[in-house]
């Protein structure tokens, strides 16, 4: 019987990451994200998971980003009975980030049904924090390069840089090795540590997130300090939407070595993600995957008032500036910084700094495309703050990073398929492959099923 591989999200998006591998009768999931962006594409949230969550027999996660983990909890509920696999870093933030998402989705139901802006009599939440929890209870975490026997399956997690406890999955099935790369980090990542070096393989899948474009060779710093300045030159606000785990760090570490070498005012600065707050102590601990001082750590939050509590979020709305805000969500989809945004967003003197990549439909992609108003919580908020993109900073490989990275490959895989990328990206990254490296890539078709080939035996 011949093992397949189905491609079940993340194939004409960059959301939405999940692979089912098939061998000898077993199921297992390799990440179980949320669709986001397009409302076409949250709709497919909403629509039955493509196979009984009770047939699947076990989940392996590359890591703890809602795209790769934010339908775990609904795929317990609707009746997955096994165990998740994940690395202990990974593990430790899911218990942040999953409860918190259910928390959102529970917040975002009561509201439309309050303003009574949904189409649904009754609107529900996709899952509820409670549903999260369950899920929690389901993962078993691993070290990295711990060799593990999942469903008949041999799976080993790599480092993957990017974000804490971020692996590349490895899956030997019938003889044929599959290669997951996750969201690959980059090798010159302030904060995380380069991924390791591709392995031989027989099946690649690899992410192609900027797989159209190469990363600003600039220090990020430097074009981040020149905003602050300005901005608080006038007295004004700084914006800056970050994803609460890795992103907000990669902020804090950048605006405490400007302020150490007094590139930027003596300015408050605020942390206000409770979520960032608590990932903090999980970086502390993984001191290996990072490449912080235990001094430089420190430092980074001696910098910024964290902000815990929804009264003291609310207060920054009223302090004005000068002042820098850094708060979730990074593509403006959710959490406090909507809060900032209508505060604060229509005020010329102050300035929207997005940090990483914006999927298209989110409003973190309408201000990047040039849109001057936004809809938040049933209100259209007029944007003349200065708008600032700085792709520099995204914790993502860039297409020429991903080329030099498949390049330490020993040998080619005999096939590569090419997802979590927006159409043209991945398209982009397919023709330079095959011109760098003389590699047949593919962009496979949502849904499809792949034989995997028999395995080389090296």
């Amino acid at each position: 019987m011949t093992a397949t591989l189905r491609f079940l999200g993340a194939t004409d998006t960059v959301t939405g990451s999940r692979y089912l591998v098939e061998s000898q009768g077993r199921r297992v999931l390799v990440d179980c994200g949320l669709f986001q962006g397009y409302k076409v594409l949250r709709e497919r949230n909403w629509r039955p998971f493509p196979v009984d969550p009770a047939g699947i027999d076990a989940v392996v996660v590359t890591h703890a980003h809602l795209d790769h983990t934010g339908y775990l909890p609904a795929l317990v509920r609707d009746g997955f009975r096994g165990r998740i696999h994940a690395t202990h870093g990974t593990t430790e933030l899911s218990r942040l980030i999953l409860p918190d998402s259910g928390r959102l989705l529970e917040e975002q139901a009561e509201f439309a049904a309050r303003r009574h802006s949904s189409k649904h009599a009754t609107p529900r939440p996709l899952y509820t924090e409670r549903d999260a929890l369950t899920a929690l209870e389901r993962f078993e975490p691993h070290p990295f390069d711990a060799e593990l026997e999942v469903a008949g399956l041999t799976v080993r997690f790599v480092p993957g840089g990017h974000i804490l406890g971020a692996a590349q999955v490895l899956v030997e099935a019938e003889g044929a090795r599959l290669h997951f790369t996750g969201d690959l980090g980059r090798p010159d990542d302030a904060l995380m540590k380069p991924p390791r070096p591709l392995e031989a393989t027989d099946v690649l899948v690899c992410e192609s997130t900027y797989g159209d474009r190469l990363h600003p060779d600039t220090d990020p710093a430097w074009p981040l300090g020149e905003i602050v300045r300005n901005v608080c030159s006038r007295g004004g606000v700084v914006i800056l939407p970050a994803f609460a785990v890795g992103r907000a760090e990669t902020l804090l570490l950048h605006l405490s070595r400007l302020r150490a070498r007094h590139a930027i005012p003596d300015v408050p600065v605020f942390l206000n993600s409770p979520m960032a707050v608590d990932a903090a102590g999980i970086y502390a601990r993984h001191p290996e995957e990072h490449r912080l001082r235990p001094a430089e750590f420190e430092a980074m939050y001696r910098l910024a008032t964290l902000v815990r509590t929804v009264d003291d979020s609310k207060l920054l709305n009223l302090r004005g500036g000068p002042a820098i805000i850094i708060s979730a969500s990074g593509m403006l989809e959710g959490g406090r910084v909507l809060h900032h945004i209508a505060a604060y967003g229509s005020d010329p003197h102050n300035a929207i700094v997005l940090t990483g990549f914006q999927a298209g439909g989110t409003r973190g992609d309408a201000l990047r495309r040039g849109e001057r108003s936004l809809r938040i919580y049933g209100r259209d908020i007029p944007i003349r703050a200065q708008v600032h993109v700085l792709d520099m900073l995204s914790a993502h490989a860039d297409a020429g990073q991903i080329v030099d990275w498949l390049g330490t490959a020993p040998t080619p895989p005999r096939a590569v398929y090419l997802t979590h990328g927006e159409p043209h990206a991945a398209d982009a990254l397919r023709v330079r492959v095959r011109r760098a490296l003389g590699w047949e890539a593919r962009v496979p078709e949502f849904g499809e099923t792949v034989s995997l080939p028999a395995g080389s035996g090296s």
